[in-house]
């Protein structure tokens, strides 16, 4: 009897510390473990499939080595994509209107394929294999693209296209076909890697923690302050080395540069919290809108709480958009126990779900305009660039290409400023965790884009008159704002673009939600494509072949295009304004999915909902 209070003693040892005591304990070592993560449905492994552990796995010393590749990948295909033009008209001989094509087609198929990434990787590989695997796909296109411009068997006879265009012998046959097929492995490779590269990163932070969630928004400023870096040393150092020792030695730079990001994704294999893979994520949205068209001659009821699944949905809260789809809900037979087949009856959250789908897709649809301005920067105002003196001082000569630098070198500093300094700023006032919300920095965002081809036109139109009325050649320095504000536009509207949808995504769908934003990139520099052979065809006349027709800009009327873009971004802007009202007014859809806290979700700002969540959840 003497022994049993030892024994007791002994056993109360043993117990694993109380759920308060391991929270006050990873609060104090600054990493905070969500208890009920698995009943909020995200599940994480890791690297050999198990259950991962807050402690050891994911946060930011995860992510930091995503932001690695991230750095590394935009370094490879920037430089490649941003002189890319050059190469195109200099050694493969294509006319300047066709090379911009096959620039703008090029970049453009890279976005495309994103949605083939996120696809894959939400559906059956998981985001850190397919990066690697597509990965290398992009490695051995930089690789083949180096060996072509090495080896001159596999290139058209050099000749100077400005001062002898008419003679030189575009790239055919076999020689076209190494350059598009290495090209567009890149383009395969990039395009699969780069939504997995946010949404990898992204992954390494649990968005039911509001702790967490704040993290996360620091973590989508983190990734453009690696694109920028990234960005920075293509545009100077990469460029400077295709210019000077040629485009082969560049292009190996650039796959070199792919092959440290790879490295760099490996190095944190142990670390990362991954997301496991889903099955099909299009089967549960295809049986919504298969369910309400077979059911579209039902009435829905009045009160939602009769839809199938709403009683026990303790995911995201029922909508008044797009009523439509909630007929898929209705069971017709109601009060029997015939099991209606799931293309017939689903669930109100897979209804939510595809509600989502729907209401993302106008402001996805506002950013093409946008992606159209980026792609004449890194063309036509390229080639703007080619046509105003380069020279730095009297031995030194700027590569044109370089000049998109310029905004990347601000932004190094502007970006962490933005996050240390005006977010927590902005956070007080308006209690969203990430200072303002994602709709209203798209719109600063494509606000600004306007100006910038306000300024490319009225600096182009310059330098056309001073070059034909005095012949003088103007300093390239002028076409520096325009790249400048641009710059400080895409800080705002991409990175506001990315987060809004990763937030947005559905269960299962972060990285293919991810690579939706990409497709706007894709569509805006397909129209970039349509735009310029539409505007030649309108523009020409019988004295003249169209604005954009000539490979000299003095003949071309280059100005006149930028003008038209700044109109259509514009009118752009407005058309943003309208959705993103039409947007706001209803149900935000980033709520924290928390059936405890229903007043939050009732609310129309995503801001009032996180802060409801952390002034509740937070000790």
């Amino acid at each position: 009897m003497d022994q049993l209070p030892s024994d007791s003693a002994s056993e109360q040892d043993k117990k694993p510390p109380s759920k308060e005591r391991e929270r006050e304990r990873m609060d104090h070592i600054g990493i905070r473990k969500d208890y009920d993560e698995e009943s909020m449905g995200e599940t994480t492994v890791d690297w050999r499939g198990r259950p991962s552990n807050p402690i050891k796995h994911g946060g930011m010393r995860a992510a930091a080595f995503v932001l690695g590749l991230q750095a590394f990948e935009i370094m490879g295909i920037a430089a490649v994509g941003n002189n890319l033009i050059t190469y195109v008209i200099n050694e493969m001989h294509f006319s300047l209107s066709e090379s911009a094509n096959i620039v703008t087609n090029f970049v453009g198929t890279i976005f495309l394929l994103a949605l083939l990434g996120g696809f894959l990787s939400d559906s059956y590989l998981g985001s850190f294999w397919t990066i690697l695997i597509f990965g290398f796909v992009e490695l051995s296109g930089f690789i083949l693209l180096s060996v072509q411009a090495h080896v001159p068997q596999l290139k058209p006879a050099p000749c100077n296209m400005f001062s002898d265009g008419e003679h030189c012998t575009e790239a055919k046959g076999f020689k076209a076909l190494i350059f598009f097929l290495s090209i567009y492995l890149v383009a395969l490779g990039s395009g699969c890697v780069k939504p997995n590269m946010i949404a990898h990163g992204g992954d390494q932070f649990n968005q039911e923690n509001p702790k967490q969630l704040k993290k996360l928004s620091t973590y989508f400023n983190a990734a453009y302050f690696a694109f920028s870096v990234g960005e920075l040393v293509a545009l100077t150092i990469l460029v400077w080395v295709q210019t000077h020792s040629g485009m082969d030695a560049g292009f190996g730079v650039s796959a070199a540069a792919m092959a440290m990001g790879l490295i760099s994704l490996i190095c944190g294999t142990l670390y990362y919290r991954n997301k496991p893979p889903q099955g099909s994520i299009f089967t549960p949205i295809a049986q919504v809108f298969v369910a309400a068209i077979l059911k579209r001659k039902q009435i829905c009821p009045s009160n939602p709480q009769m839809l199938h699944g709403s009683q026990n949905n303790v995911g995201r809260q029922h909508t008044n958009k797009f009523r439509f789809l909630d007929k898929a809900c209705i069971r017709v037979e109601e009060g029997t126990n015939t099991k209606e087949s799931p293309w017939r009856l689903c669930s109100v959250e897979q209804v939510e779900q595809a509600k989502i789908l729907l209401s993302v897709i106008p402001i996805f649809g506002c950013t093409i305009v946008f992606n159209t301005i980026l792609a004449q920067l890194q063309t036509f105002s390229v080639q703007q660039g080619s046509a105003m003196d380069t020279h730095l001082t009297k031995s030194f000569q700027i590569p044109p290409a370089s000049l998109q630098s310029v905004p990347y070198i601000l932004l190094i500093v502007v970006v962490p400023l933005y996050d240390r300094f005006f977010v927590p700023f902005a956070r007080k006032i308006t209690g969203h965790e990430s200072g303002i919300s994602p709709l209203q920095r798209i719109g600063f965002g494509l606000f600004l884009a306007t100006f910038s081809m306000v300024s490319a036109a009225l600096v182009e139109k310059k330098r056309r008159d001073e070059a034909l009325n005095l012949n003088k050649t103007l300093s390239i320095f002028w076409i520096t704002p325009q790249f400048l504000i641009f710059g400080l536009s895409e800080m705002f509207t991409a990175v506001g673009l990315i987060e809004f949808f990763y937030k947005q995504s559905l269960k299962g769908m972060q990285t293919f939600l991810t690579a939706i934003t990409y497709c706007s990139y894709s569509f805006g520099f397909y129209f970039s494509s349509v735009l310029v052979s539409l505007v030649n065809k309108i523009t020409c006349t019988s004295s003249t072949g169209g604005w954009l027709h000539y490979n000299n800009l003095n003949k071309d009327k280059l100005d006149l295009f930028y003008w038209l873009l700044a109109a259509l971004s514009f009118l752009n802007f407005l058309n943003y304004l309208f959705w993103s009202s039409w947007y706001s007014y209803h149900p935000s859809l980033s709520t924290i999915s928390q059936p405890h806290h229903t007043n939050a979700m009732e609310n129309n700002q995503c801001t009032h909902t996180f802060k409801h969540y952390a002034d509740n959840n937070i000790p």
